[in-house]
């Protein structure tokens, strides 16, 4: 079991930065990857970024592309989301999940955060 809790959310205005952080404890070395994922209201959930916990490899959806930076703290057993240049249509919960060894960056993702709200204003 890997337990999670994000932090860092919170309301900025377009054009503006924010940093989510999530923590993990628990079964850290059973982890493969750790991703973010976002939920609109009435929408599904979508893949944001993954980073692998060992080689540091990352991957990002092409929305978040060149203004989202994920990177990874191994001694902190955090992960890092540095959000910036950031539009209303990024308004979201956003998640962090665990991918677990044996799994791939793309997933299945089987532990979940609680989630962070961020808020864009135009």
């Amino acid at each position: 079991q890997v337990q999670l809790v994000e932090s860092g959310g919170g309301l900025v205005q377009a054009g503006g930065s924010l940093r989510l952080s999530c923590a993990a404890s628990g079964s850290i070395g059973s982890i493969y990857a750790m991703g973010w994922f976002r939920q609109a209201p009435g929408k599904e959930r979508d893949f944001v970024a993954a980073i692998s916990w060992s080689g540091g490899s990352t991957y990002y959806a092409d929305s978040v592309k060149g203004r989202f930076t994920i990177s990874r703290d191994n001694a902190k057993n955090t992960v890092y989301l540095q959000m910036n240049s950031l539009k209303p249509e990024d308004t979201a919960v956003y998640y962090c999940a665990v991918a677990r060894l044996g799994s791939s960056w793309y997933g299945p993702y089987r532990y979940w955060g609680q989630g962070t709200q961020v808020t864009v204003s135009s």
